[in-house]
């Protein structure tokens, strides 16, 4: 799971740099989870940047059918919430969220917590670096291209109502899943 932030409404990037434009420059995050092998978008929200990943992410998991088991959620540091672990823990699923740096443990209250005060545990004994290749976080960065191929399609909304930005990235989303449908290109090292 990731969001990124897309323009809008204001001017483009060079004309603000040039002419220093209005400050009336509006942005919304588009919020995506992924499934890791088929790379198909299977949950999408839209919201006003002033809405962060950790109130997010349940509802991205709510997308995704109850009965369809999750073998894993890896996310940012900024879903190391106690909602967000125990969404992931009710839905029988392992947690690869790296802790806060200024991270301490959980009181074993909630059902994520145990699961949370172990990759708290792993990283300070292992160290940031490798916790995140024993962990398995850079398939993270599956999400993060999926993320570069929307902005492909557009680095701005031209609709202005909200509801139809919506729809709009709604279509992308549903452009970018008939593409992966249609194949992977499968990547072999040279020697």
């Amino acid at each position: 799971m990731d969001s990124t932030g897309i323009k809008a409404k204001g001017e483009g990037e060079w004309n603000t740099r040039k002419h220093g434009g209005p400050k009336r420059r509006i942005w919304r995050k588009i919020h995506i989870g992924i499934d890791e092998e088929t790379l198909e978008v299977r949950a999408v929200e839209v919201t006003g940047s002033n809405i962060g990943d950790a109130a997010i992410q349940p509802d991205l998991l709510d997308q995704i059918p109850a009965e369809e088991p999750i073998g894993s959620v890896t996310a940012d540091g900024a879903c190391d919430t106690r909602k967000c672990h125990e969404v992931i823990a009710a839905r029988n699923a392992v947690a690869v969220i790296p802790p806060r740096k200024n991270a301490r443990p959980w009181k074993q209250t909630s059902p994520g917590a145990a699961a949370r005060n172990e990759s708290l545990r792993a990283s300070k004994y292992l160290g940031r670096a490798l916790w995140r290749r024993w962990s398995g976080y850079h398939r993270r960065s599956r999400v993060e291209a999926k993320m570069n191929c929307i902005k492909l399609l557009g680095q701005s909304l031209m609709a202005r109502d909200f509801d139809r930005q919506v729809a709009g990235l709604q279509v992308r989303i549903a452009v970018l899943n008939g593409y992966t449908a249609l194949g992977i290109p499968i990547t072999v090292a040279m020697e």
